[in-house]
């Protein structure tokens, strides 16, 4: 059976080294469905925070290299590594504690105070709890085992 988690979590293991033999930290890896394409997508970041083409380039010819011949997804599929852009996940705790004070989204699995999305500067980061100063000067502490989804986002 095919099983979408199981091919990023595959591909994880894949990209994980050829990121770091180029000093590159992976964000998160997506399979998934879009129109009639199967899209792979590879997030990348550098510590500078300016991932050139160059380094997207070189990381797509390894990975293709090593997935052409380990062949773990049976379908066909556009494979993209890029940068996670301005609105990047945030799924690790160090990923909390280097964006403290950051304006995040987030969406949890089940309804806190009547709701499921929330959007405020990131306080903290404890004990496995997301502390949040929300727009209207309130602050709420999520359970992280609550959160579908984090990510920095922005004010237009």
């Amino acid at each position: 059976m095919f099983y979408l988690g199981k091919v990023a979590d595959t591909v994880t293991d894949f990209v994980l080294p050829i990121a770091h033999s180029e000093d590159l930290s992976l964000i998160d890896v997506e399979f998934l469905k879009e129109g009639s394409d199967w899209v792979l997508r590879i997030f990348l970041e550098n510590k500078d925070g300016d991932l050139t083409i160059e380094e997207c380039e070189k990381v797509s010819r390894a990975l293709s290299l090593i997935l052409d011949e380990e062949d773990p997804i049976d379908k066909s599929y556009i494979l993209e590594v890029s940068s996670p852009g301005l609105e990047r996940p945030l799924k690790t705790e160090e990923d909390f504690e280097r964006f403290k004070g950051e304006l995040i989204a987030v969406k949890t699995f089940k309804k806190i105070n009547g709701q499921k999305e929330f959007v405020g500067t990131l306080k903290n980061f404890e004990k496995e709890k997301i502390i949040l100063n929300l727009k209207n000067e309130e602050e709420i502490t999520i359970d992280y085992s609550l959160v579908a989804r984090a990510n920095l986002t922005f004010e237009i």
